[in-house]
């Protein structure tokens, strides 16, 4: 959001928020190609920094924290 808000909307006149929606999937969609490009002139693995049950702690202790939060 922060490349989109720093450049697109100074840059553009829209007369409708269709015109707008329209330019910002645009938007979105070359800097994701850029983005794509950039990554596959040199790809890396992924590589886990975390095993499956620390993941899984923090996915849980997530789901305990939301659903304290509605009472």
């Amino acid at each position: 959001m922060a490349e989109l808000t720093a450049r697109k909307p100074c840059c553009s006149a829209h007369r409708s928020v269709t015109e707008l929606k329209a330019d910002i999937r645009k938007w979105i969609d070359e800097w994701n190609n850029k983005w794509i490009d950039e990554w596959n002139k040199k790809p890396r693995p992924l590589v886990w920094t975390k095993t499956a049950d620390e993941i899984l702690d923090t996915l849980a202790a997530y789901c305990r924290r939301i659903n304290d939060s509605e009472q």
